[in-house]
């Protein structure tokens, strides 16, 4: 099979991306996708993201992670997509877009900065050591004060089978740093390791921050070993609405792929 690709990348959280809108590519086979992702004998990907047509929007993104399987939101493969369709002349500056979570809305500028509207969040299970939420995906955020130490492949691993089961959930851990500025590292579901950036990681440590009194203001910065996001968000009674995950889309090259 011989296709083009794109490689994308956002806070270091990387993607090959995909122009289907033709439907040409065989979203069953996952040994194909995973091998796509694949470091060593493929592209080299956190997950492979696909553009198809959409009826009524801009376009639509379908996400499967580097095991091949399709998965829940990517919040920085959203940022990516936008910055993909704007390459490929869909949009100009905003887009609106279909993802497995629903419809999102987004604006790009010239420096290529991507503001993704990311859905509502209303449930947060808290207890006195995390916190569980769904930001497009499920993510358990921790505080801890030993964060450049810890064994993500460990602990990570550890949380996300051991306390979430087979299904399992993205795992965060989190260091205050300064007010209103936080570090991250998150090791995901479907890639089963640490990433350099979690864009639903980051929305969900902003939103689990400000729900325990932690942030004290609706803009939070993230600092994530792949770089800097932003998260905005308003709270109305117990819900948390109007949430932008807001940060850098780079397009790091493309090419042809040919098994």
């Amino acid at each position: 099979m011989q296709l083009s690709f794109y490689k994308y990348q956002g806070t270091g959280n990387d993607f090959v991306f995909i122009d289907n809108r033709s439907l040409f590519f065989p979203k069953k086979d996952t040994k194909l996708i995973a091998q796509l992702c694949d470091r060593k004998f493929g592209i080299g990907a956190d997950g492979l993201i696909l553009l198809e047509k959409h009826p009524s929007l801009d376009f639509k993104m379908m996400y499967y992670n580097a095991d091949g399987q399709q998965s829940s939101m990517c919040g920085n493969g959203g940022r990516c997509i936008v910055h993909f369709a704007k390459h490929l002349g869909l949009i100009t500056s905003e887009a609106t877009f279909e993802a497995i979570d629903g419809e999102h809305s987004a604006t790009i500028n010239e420096e290529s900065v991507v503001s993704l509207k990311m859905s509502d969040i209303s449930e947060i299970k808290t207890t006195e050591n995390f916190s569980f939420l769904n930001s497009g995906s499920p993510h358990h955020v921790e505080l801890r004060n030993d964060l450049k130490t810890i064994s993500m492949q460990e602990e990570g691993a550890s949380l996300r089978y051991g306390l979430y089961g087979k299904e399992g959930a993205n795992i965060n851990f989190v260091e205050a740093l300064e007010n209103n500025i936080f570090a991250v590292r998150t090791y995901e579901r479907g890639v089963e390791n640490e990433t350099l950036s979690c864009g639903t990681g980051v929305t969900a440590v902003a939103i689990a921050m400000h729900n325990k009194g932690l942030a004290a203001c609706n803009s939070v910065t993230l600092k994530t070993k792949g770089g800097t996001l932003k998260v905005t968000f308003e709270k109305n009674g117990d819900s948390y609405k109007n949430i932008y995950l807001i940060g850098k889309a780079t397009l790091v090259f493309k090419g042809e792929w040919i098994c």
